[in-house]
């Protein structure tokens, strides 16, 4: 079986950033929460899987198609919500949802009705007197009228209040019950993750540092603490990132058990959060005193 959305050796420069050969998987039935400081390339991947960046090598399939020879074809199976609003300000909802949905073969009015009456849009209201949250609704139902089977969200619940945010996500959850669907989210806000992601991908500087399965990297990695006097030459070998402190020292394990293996009595070992382990990933130099 295809995976939804595959990518090999993807390759793009421009200025001094660069996308540096990375690979990625996400199969059906599953959301992956892509990951990584602001900068780091989230976005510009976004726009290569769209077409909207011409690639300077590599290979992205969707749906087992190529991105670009069946750029059509994929772009009305695709769902796309993104941080920054891109409706007709001056519209209303109803209005922008008549210029919508003739590009869309499957458009499903009952879809977009559940939608709008589920996340009490004002049919009748502009666009520019929405809230953010309510512009971010509005691009959610729009995504999932027309039957999508690939969500790629960019940053769509940054500066979201809490319940709007919860709400949305719940949604998510509910979509992804169709086990033929997949989604795709790319966030700086890890605890949204926590909630509803499968898999985890981070990048940082252009390059994928890890992905996985959410349950397998909670399960493997640590967050571990002790007195400065352990720490020797293994220190750099035996984690992810170390920060000390006057009181000792706090660093990140990809294997817990095997650290407390080796350090035994002497560590203390607690669950990181998936901001702790993007963090200690992406400073690996920073070593706070």
């Amino acid at each position: 079986m295809e995976p939804i959305l595959e990518i090999k050796g993807l390759r793009k420069s421009y200025g001094d950033f660069s996308i540096k050969g990375i690979d990625l998987v996400l199969e059906k039935g599953y959301i992956m929460g892509f990951i990584g400081p602001n900068g780091a390339g989230k976005s510009t991947t976004i726009k290569l899987i769209m077409n909207l960046l011409k690639k300077d090598g590599g290979e992205i399939k969707v749906f087992g198609k190529d991105n670009v020879k069946f750029e059509h074809e994929i772009k009305n199976r695709i769902g796309f919500v993104y941080d920054e609003n891109y409706f007709y300000e001056e519209l209303t909802i109803s209005e922008m949802k008549w210029i919508i949905e003739p590009f869309y073969k499957t458009w499903d009015e009952k879809a977009y009705k559940k939608y709008i009456k589920k996340f009490e849009l004002p049919e009748k209201k502009k666009i520019k007197e929405l809230s953010k949250g309510m512009k971010m609704k509005l691009s959610l139902t729009i995504a999932l009228s027309h039957n999508a089977d690939l969500l790629i969200m960019d940053e769509p619940t940054s500066g979201l209040d809490p319940l709007v945010r919860s709400e949305l996500l719940e949604t998510l959850s509910e979509v992804i019950q169709d086990e033929n669907k997949a989604v795709f989210f790319s966030t700086h806000i890890t605890s949204d993750l926590d909630k509803i992601a499968d898999y985890v991908t981070l990048i940082h500087n252009g390059e994928i540092l890890f992905s996985e399965s959410k349950d397998d990297i909670l399960s493997n990695y640590g967050m571990v603490k002790g007195g400065k006097e352990i720490l020797g030459k293994d220190a750099s070998r035996d984690f992810v990132g170390v920060r000390q402190n006057r009181f000792g020292f706090e660093a990140l394990t990809k294997d817990k058990n095997q650290i407390k293996r080796k350090y035994g009595d002497k560590i203390l070992i607690e669950k990181p959060t998936l901001e702790e382990i993007m963090l200690y990933h992406t400073r690996r130099e920073q070593n706070a005193v």
